[in-house]
C-alpha cells in the first residue's frame, strides 16, 4: 500500500473520531457546566434514580421516547461528514480502478474496509445511546406532579439501580428520626433556593458568596469553572430561568451524614458572552430545557445542608 494510501486512511480515523466528538457537544454550561461532577458518598458512581410513577388501571403504560432538539453543531458535522467522506470515497475508486484497480493513488481496498469499520463503531454507539434513551424514556401516563401540577411521567429505572421507591422513603424516615423539625415541603423550597443563589454565583463567577451552602468538593469545582470563564474573560449568562418541579429522588444515611438527591426540571436562556457582550455560543432567544439531579448533604441532625454533587440523567 503506497504512503499516500496510508496517510488517506490515517486522515479518515482522525476525522470520523473528531467527528464522533462534534456530536456529543450538545451540553451548554449554567452552573456545573452541564457536566456531572461532586460525590454521592458510597452511590458516587451510581447514576441517581429517576422518579418512581406507578400506573394506574384506567391510565395504560404507553413507552415514549425522549424528544431531542436537533443539535445545530450535530447537523453540521453529519452534512460535512457525509460529503466529505462521500467525496473520498467516490473519488477514490475512481482513481483507483483507473489506475487498474485498488492500488492506484486513491482510496484503496484497506480505506474502505477501515471506513466500514468506523462506521460500524459509530453505528453501534448511537443504537447504544439511543436503547438507553428509550430505556431512560420509558414512561406512564400519570396524574400531575403534587409540587407543579404539571404532567410528569418517568420510567422506574430505580428500580434497575436498586434505589426503589420505599428506599427513598426509609431513607427520609431515618432523617426524620434524627431531625424531627425535618419537612421535606421547606425542605424542596430550601433547594429551589439554592438552586437560584448557585446560578447566581455562576453568572457573577464568584462562588464565594455560596461557599457556605457548598461542599468543599464543589465549591473548588464550580470556583474553578468560574476562574476559567473569568481567565478567557467570557461570561455564562443565564436568563429567564423557570423550574418547572422539584422532586426528592433519593435520600439515605451513612458515615454520621444525610443525602438527598433532588431532581430539578427547568428551562432557561443558556449562552455565553465576552466581556465586551459578544454572544459566544449558545442563544439569547432560543430556551434550553434540561433535567439534573442534585444531592445535598449534611451531618446527621437539624444542621445546614450542602450541595455535594451534580448530575447529568444518562
Amino acid at each position: 500500500m503506497s504512503r499516500k494510501n496510508w496517510k488517506t486512511g490515517v486522515t479518515l480515523f482522525i476525522f470520523l473520531f473528531f467527528f464522533i466528538g462534534i456530536m456529543e457537544l450538545d451540553a451548554f454550561a449554567r452552573a456545573g457546566g452541564g457536566m456531572s461532577s461532586g460525590s454521592r458518598g458510597s452511590r458516587s458512581f451510581s447514576s441517581p434514580s429517576r422518579p418512581y410513577s406507578a400506573p394506574t388501571p384506567s391510565q395504560p403504560m404507553t413507552p415514549q421516547l425522549p424528544q431531542q432538539q436537533p443539535s445545530m453543531w450535530r447537523s453540521l458535522a453529519m452534512g460535512v461528514a457525509g460529503g466529505f467522506l462521500g467525496s473520498l470515497l467516490f473519488s477514490g475508486l475512481s482513481h483507483g480502478m483507473g489506475s487498474g484497480g485498488f492500488g492506484g493513488s486513491g482510496i484503496g481496498l484497506f480505506e474502505i474496509i477501515l471506513i466500514g469499520g468506523l462506521l460500524y463503531v459509530l453505528y453501534m454507539r448511537i443504537q447504544r445511546r439511543k436503547e438507553a434513551a428509550y430505556t431512560a424514556g420509558y414512561s406512564y401516563q400519570t396524574g400531575a406532579s403534587p409540587s407543579t401540577g404539571q404532567q410528569t411521567g418517568f420510567a422506574d429505572s430505580s428500580r434497575d439501580q436498586g434505589y426503589a421507591e420505599g428506599d427513598t422513603q426509609t431513607g427520609l424516615r431515618h432523617i426524620r428520626q434524627m431531625d424531627a423539625s425535618f419537612d421535606e415541603a421547606r425542605f424542596s423550597d430550601l433547594c429551589m433556593d439554592n438552586f437560584f443563589k448557585i446560578q447566581g454565583a455562576w453568572i457573577n463567577r464568584d462562588m464565594t458568596v455560596v461557599r457556605n451552602i457548598l461542599t468543599e468538593e464543589m465549591f473548588g469545582i464550580l470556583q474553578r469553572d468560574g476562574d476559567k470563564l473569568k481567565a478567557e474573560k467570557k461570561i455564562n449568562k443565564l436568563d429567564n430561568i423557570a423550574v418547572r418541579s422539584v422532586e426528592i429522588t433519593e435520600a439515605w444515611q451513612e458515615g454520621g451524614m444525610d443525602f438527598i438527591t433532588v431532581r430539578f426540571l427547568a428551562s432557561l436562556l443558556d449562552y455565553t458572552v465576552s466581556e465586551s457582550g459578544d454572544v459566544l455560543s449558545g442563544s439569547k432567544t432560543e430556551p434550553v430545557k434540561f433535567e439534573e439531579y442534585w444531592t445535598f448533604t449534611r451531618p446527621v441532625g437539624n444542621n445546614n445542608w450542602q450541595l455535594s454533587a451534580i448530575n447529568q440523567p444518562n
